[in-house]
C-alpha cells in the first residue's frame, strides 16, 4: 500500500500491472509493510473481478498462501496474475503445506 496504514487481516488488495489480487490473512502488529505485485505496490480492490482471459504462465497462483521471510505477513491469491509479490522489496514465497499426522 502506499501509505503508512497498518494491513488488517481481511483486507483485499489489487495489483495496478496485472489481475492479481489478495486477501490479507495474516499481517504484522508492528509497522505497515509494503505489499507489491510486479513491483508496484498494490491498491485496495474494488468493483468485480479483473479478466484472466488470454493469461498465459501466471506466476501468483489462485488458492495458495504466500508469505514474507519472516512468515509474519500472509496473504491468499484470490485472482492469480503474472506480477511476482513482494513484501518490502523481497519476493514472497509460497507458504509450505502443513505435514498431517500420521493415523494408524
Amino acid at each position: 500500500m502506499t501509505t503508512s496504514a497498518p494491513l488488517r487481516p481481511g483486507e483485499q488488495l489489487a495489483s495496478a500491472v496485472c489481475s492479481t489480487r489478495v486477501i490479507v490473512v495474516r499481517a504484522p502488529a508492528e509497522g505497515a509493510p509494503l505489499i507489491a505485485c510486479g513491483g508496484t505496490p498494490m491498491v485496495p480492490a474494488t468493483g468485480g473481478r479483473p479478466s484472466t482471459a488470454g493469461m498465459t504462465d501466471p506466476r501468483t497462483l489462485l488458492g495458495k498462501r504466500y508469505v514474507d521471510a519472516s512468515e509474519t505477513l500472509e496473504v491468499l491469491c484470490t485472482s492469480p496474475g503474472v506480477g511476482e509479490l513482494s513484501c518490502d522489496g523481497v519476493p514472497m514465497t509460497i507458504k509450505a503445506a502443513k505435514a498431517l499426522p500420521a493415523s494408524d
